[in-house]
């Protein structure tokens, strides 16, 4: 039933918490995993930055992001390949990361799509946001939320 599993994932604990948990998932299902990292857009620049120095920093960022995303995804799928579990791994820029998974989901026909939640409450929601609950919102994917 569930064939292909996407894992959104940032690096940090929690993130590997879902690697550990979805490979556990996929090897006794028999799924592939895709990996995702979704890295955060350059701000735009402030009044009186100059072009040039913007566009530094810009392809400072870039490296950064894809250097750190690449980082993430090796870690993942060496992971996977130990466990016996198919990897793939992607990644973007974008500030619209729930939009960026759900489109992503449905691009690779995923037929299930495994988070965590950092679980901070409606407090912690409002001053935060949920990517999770804005997942769960858009996708006709089924949602795995670990916690």
């Amino acid at each position: 039933m569930y064939k292909n599993l996407l894992v959104p994932v940032d690096g940090t604990d929690l993130a590997d918490r879902a690697m550990d948990e979805s490979i556990d998932l996929a090897r006794q299902l028999g799924a592939a995993i895709v990996g995702f990292v979704a890295e955060p857009d350059m701000p735009l620049p402030n009044v009186g930055t100059q072009p040039s120095a913007y566009a530094r920093q810009r392809e400072q960022h870039e490296v950064r992001t894809d250097t750190h995303a690449h980082e993430v995804l090796a870690r993942f799928g060496e992971k996977a390949r130990a466990a016996g579990v198919a990897f793939s791994g992607r990644h973007l820029r974008t500030d619209r990361i729930d939009t960026a998974i759900v489109a992503l989901a449905n691009e690779l026909s995923c037929d299930m799509i495994v988070m965590t939640t950092h679980g901070r409450g409606a407090f912690g929601e409002l001053l935060f946001g949920s990517h999770t609950k804005n997942v769960l919102g858009k996708s006709k994917v089924p949602l795995l939320v670990l916690h």
